[in-house]
């Protein structure tokens, strides 16, 4: 039998301190939290989780998963470097290429959700994920051995473009979703197979005011212009109004799908790893139903926001049948 396609991110791992307010404070406003939390975050694992998860049914169930997923970055040698890389391997996650540098501390995320919409604000303290270099994870190794590299900016921009620069170079398959967004070198976007973002990344990228994006033919605009600059596939994720898509000769915008908003935690990332196993899904030479998937990763990314958390709230993959 085939081994399955391999999955391989290229990120931030962080640890999440999660206050729950009733709404966002104000300047110079002290709020008292109804709940506090602390638990295994950051885009790159939480894509990595995503990934996992919904490639395979939940346990007690041993059905084989649909991809093999490996992670690769940086912790501190502290105790919460430890429980991140547990995390990983709990759901299934090759952790070979998560280092553990000595006399570091592991990133932080602190996360504060407003209960009664679910959205958040998020500060973060990169720490371990600064030094996440191609030579130190060995970006070389890397590429000879994933079918699809996924890549987001919380890690060193130096590192994310060798990694793209590596994979092009090599014919291995991109998806990148460069979050938080920011200003990047001229011909990034070539050979890209897959661009996936936000409204403000996209806007920032496309050199438009966000404002832009409020309507249909703008999302077209600037989705159109990353095609020009090289991407294959296009993906504007806009909230609650949908996705629009560009790519395969097809475009248009899927809504939203229906959802009881808790926690938007990590929407964006499990809207990513089911876009990602979709994309490994499609034979060689085969023809990529874009549309498609992006209305299998719309359904995965509602049922994340229907739970608290990050990683714990990405769902499984029999939970979407």
């Amino acid at each position: 039998m085939a081994s399955p396609p391999r999955i391989t991110i290229l990120g931030s791992l962080n640890i999440d301190l999660v206050a729950r307010v009733p709404h966002h404070p104000l300047p110079g406003e002290t709020l008292t939290a109804s709940s506090f939390s602390v638990s295994p975050g950051g885009k790159g694992a939480n894509q990595a989780v995503a990934c996992a998860k919904l490639s395979r049914s939940a346990p007690p169930s041993t059905s084989a998963p649909s991809a093999s997923v490996a992670m690769v970055g940086a912790v501190g040698s502290d105790s919460y470097g430890a429980l991140l890389r547990d995390n990983l391997v709990r759901y299934g996650v090759d952790v070979e290429g998560v280092r553990v540098r000595a006399g570091e501390k592991t990133g932080i995320a602190i996360i504060v959700v407003d209960e009664p919409t679910g959205e958040n604000r998020i500060v973060l303290s990169g720490e371990a994920n600064h030094e996440v270099t191609a030579e130190g994870v060995g970006l070389e190794g890397v590429l000879s051995r994933t079918d699809l590299l996924i890549m987001q900016l919380e890690v060193p921009v130096e590192t994310v473009l060798k990694a793209l620069e590596g994979a092009r170079e090599r014919g291995v398959e991109m998806l990148f979703n460069p979050a938080p967004a920011r200003v990047l070198p001229e011909g990034w976007l070539r050979g890209l197979g897959h661009l996936v973002v936000n409204e403000t990344e996209a806007a920032l990228l496309g050199g438009v005011e966000v404002e832009v994006l409020d309507e249909e033919e703008g999302c077209e605009s600037v989705a159109r212009g990353f095609v020009e600059g090289g991407a294959k596939n296009v993906i504007i994720t806009l909230g609650g109004r949908g996705v629009y898509y560009m790519g395969e000769g097809k475009k248009g915008l899927v809504p939203a799908e229906k959802a009881k908003v808790v926690d938007t935690t990590a929407a964006g990332d499990t809207f990513v790893g089911q876009y990602a196993l979709e994309v490994v899904k499609t034979e060689k030479g085969g023809v990529f139903d874009i549309e498609g998937a992006v209305r299998k990763a719309n359904r995965a990314a509602a049922r994340t926001v229907e739970r608290k958390g990050a990683q714990d709230s990405i769902p499984w993959r029999d939970e979407l049948l």
